[in-house]
């Protein structure tokens, strides 16, 4: 995958440098030449200019970019590279970086964004779309520190499929927020029934991602109705 970013700032370097350890093709724009040399960055191609400008990005080739991620410190230069590589060239994809919160209302499809984000780790997912079936990934950490919110895509074989959300045992500090399916969002009752596929965000805990891992492991959801039963009869016995 070819992947054009400008800015090669802490940023734009960030997310360069694990495109690059995941073998995709990186082209770095930045008007400052003596970035290249600070960023350590190995295999990534350079053009220094201004990202602003038609011709940088008809020099960048843009128009043969799969994604183009707009990852400088101003936020009027991310949008206006978003909106040059999605009107002028036609880009499949755009990731703009937000720099200031009260700009985010700007970051969306009338500037040519089809994702706004705020930090590399989420950017490189999502320019990446690398996000595993059947792992928990943190998408971010909430500005808390004590919590997260992650992502679960159910693999084909998982012990969830065909349960319903309420008969899960969810731990106690991860909240099921939303489940995305064929690409549309759905907001979570007790009643619906997880699907292979099925992309499952939560709001967690940092200490409870951990348990939340171990319930999604295969085999654990029915371990986990294996025990709430033989606690059931023992109850029931006892009374």
């Amino acid at each position: 995958m070819k992947v054009i970013i400008a800015g090669a700032g802490s940023v734009g370097s960030s997310i360069a440098r694990e495109l690059l350890a995941h073998r995709h093709e990186v082209l770095l724009i930045d008007p400052k030449p003596e970035v290249i040399g600070r960023s350590g960055l190995r295999g990534a191609k350079w053009l220094v200019g201004d990202a602003c400008e038609l011709s940088t990005l008809k020099e960048a080739k843009v128009g043969e970019a799969d994604v183009v991620v707009s990852a400088t410190g101003d936020d009027k230069v991310n949008l206006v590279v978003s909106l040059l590589a999605k009107t002028e060239f036609g880009v499949g994809r755009t990731v703009g970086r937000v720099n200031n919160p009260k700009n985010d209302w700007m970051f969306d499809g009338s500037w040519g964004v089809d994702v706004a984000v705020n930090t590399p780790r989420l950017m490189t997912a999502l320019v990446e779309e690398a996000v595993e079936i059947g792992d928990v990934v943190r998408l971010l950490t909430l500005q808390t520190g004590v919590a997260s919110l992650v992502e679960f895509t159910v693999p084909q074989h998982s012990d969830l499929i065909g349960r319903t959300v309420g008969q899960i045992q969810w731990p106690a500090d991860a909240t099921l927020v939303a489940i995305v399916r064929d690409q549309a969002p759905i907001t979570p009752s007790v009643d619906d029934v997880v699907d292979h596929r099925d992309e499952l965000f939560f709001v967690t805990t940092i200490a409870a991602e951990d348990e939340l891992r171990a319930l999604l492991a295969p085999g654990s959801a029915e371990e986990s109705d294996e025990l709430r039963s033989d606690q059931g009869e023992h109850d029931g016995f006892d009374g």
